[in-house]
This record gives C-alpha cells, structure tokens and sequence, in this order.
C-alpha cells in the first residue's frame, strides 16, 4: 500500500508540473512575447522530464521553448537536465 501511494503522489506531482511546461508554436506569438534566457532555461532543464510526459499526450506541452534567447538559454537547459539527473541518481 505504501509504494501505491508513492506512486499516486509522483503522478498527481508530475501533472502538476507539466502544467508549467506550457509552449506557443504560433511564430507571431513567439515574435511578440518575451524570450526565455538562462534562469527561462534552467527552469525548463529542470522539469523536462515532466515536460516530456505531458508531451506524449498533450499538443501544447513542448520539452524546449521556441522563443529561447540562444546560448543562454541552451546552457541554463543543459545545467537544469544535469541538475535534475544528479539529483535523480542519489
């Protein structure tokens, strides 16, 4: 019963996350608003894996946001993944 619920609470923990992996594929969307940097990224590196999921079954829901600032943005990502599978492997 234990491991069930462990279970239960990492679903209902990634449906809640996912619910900020949100993406914009209109181009003028991506024109307009604002772009992600490194923190953007970070952000986005840290949940990808939940992001990834809701991708599976959502059109909306991307692992990478469209409207990144470049470098930045990739090392922020690549620091997030890290930091998300260092995290994972203890």
């Amino acid at each position: 019963m234990k491991k069930l619920n462990t279970i239960l609470y990492i679903l209902i923990l990634s449906f809640l996350i996912t619910g900020c992996a949100d993406v914009s594929p209109n181009a003028i969307d991506c024109v307009n608003e604002s772009s992600y940097g490194f923190f953007g990224g970070l952000w986005h590196g840290l949940i990808s894996i939940f992001s990834f999921i809701g991708s599976l079954f959502m059109d909306d829901v991307a692992v990478y946001a469209y409207n990144n600032n470049g470098a930045w943005y990739d090392f922020g990502f690549l620091l997030g993944i890290g930091a998300f599978a260092s995290s994972a492997t203890k």
